[in-house]
């Protein structure tokens, strides 16, 4: 009965992989909360697309790809929140125009090696089942200061999401906040790349958060289910793609897309709610 559940468990491999995508799950829902608050989501795609460039030049330059994709997505960040404040341009075009000029150059960058690389292919759809130790302890500590910080500056980064205005009247440095974030998001997507890829860790910054709205009402419920649909959704998909042999990255955002479609249509907050709610109403 339970061979199906510990088999797995007895190669290295997944082990390793169970540990990373739940430590990327759980940094990316906590994240993808904020991201939610603040209206961030675009802001998750362009900036993992951004890495992709810094992913070519650490490989050409056979250096570690975590510190090309964080010098990248880092930069390609603070100069998003730079233009936004002094360029006069509304947020979502100064991303837009950032976004495809990164991603065009890692393209560009790409195209100049002479011979197929299928390793940088496997940062755009993610390989988490290949993660090595050191991949993974890199990762763990990435993650692992990406909640510190968070957890440091938590009621100033809460009270600049909800009340930019009143944050900055009460003394905050708002800014200053807002560039710390945008770092934030840059170093958790560097942290996603090898679990689901480039293409898809929008899906997991994003997707837990916005399920957790359709459940809960308060903050600290918001960010409890997400976590747990951060940590859970992971664990279920790399089960799923190890028996299937599908593409695990791919696997665990269909997971977390499953859950956010269930929570649509039958959560307290859901169409079938709502539905029998007016019904009742009507009655």
């Amino acid at each position: 009965m339970l061979a199906p559940i510990l088999d797995p468990l007895g190669y290295d491999f997944f082990l390793r992989a169970l540990v990373a995508s739940a430590m990327v799950g759980l940094v990316c829902a906590v994240v993808g909360t904020y991201m939610v608050l603040r209206g961030y989501a675009f802001m998750g795609d362009a900036l993992s697309h951004a890495a992709f460039p810094g992913v070519v030049v650490a490989y050409l330059l056979k250096g570690p790809f975590y510190i090309g994709a964080a010098v990248a997505s880092v930069a390609t960040a603070l100069a998003i929140g730079w233009v936004t404040r002094h360029g006069r341009l509304r947020g979502d075009t100064v991303i837009g125009v950032l976004f495809a000029g990164m991603f065009a150059l890692g393209v560009f960058l790409f195209s100049l090696i002479p011979n197929y690389v299928g390793d940088l292919f496997g940062f755009l759809f993610g390989e988490v089942l290949g993660i090595g130790i050191g991949d993974l302890v890199a990762l763990v500590i990435l993650a692992t200061a990406v909640l510190a910080v968070i957890a440091l500056f938590w009621n100033e980064l809460l009270y600049s999401s909800f009340d930019p205005l009143g944050a900055a009247a009460s003394g905050l440095p708002v800014a200053r906040l807002d560039y710390l974030f945008l770092a934030l998001i840059a170093v958790t997507i560097v942290v996603s790349l090898q679990a689901v890829g480039i293409i898809l860790v929008v899906a997991m910054l994003v997707t837990p958060a916005a399920t957790a709205q359709l459940l809960a009402r308060s903050f600290g419920r918001l960010l409890l289910i997400a976590a747990l649909i951060g940590v859970a959704a992971p664990v279920a998909g790399l089960y799923l793609s190890f028996w299937a042999n599908s593409a695990s990255g791919a696997t665990i955002v269909l997971v977390e897309t499953g859950l956010f479609i269930i929570a649509l249509i039958a959560g307290p907050q859901g169409a079938l709610r709502s539905r029998a709610s007016a019904t009742s109403q009507g009655a």
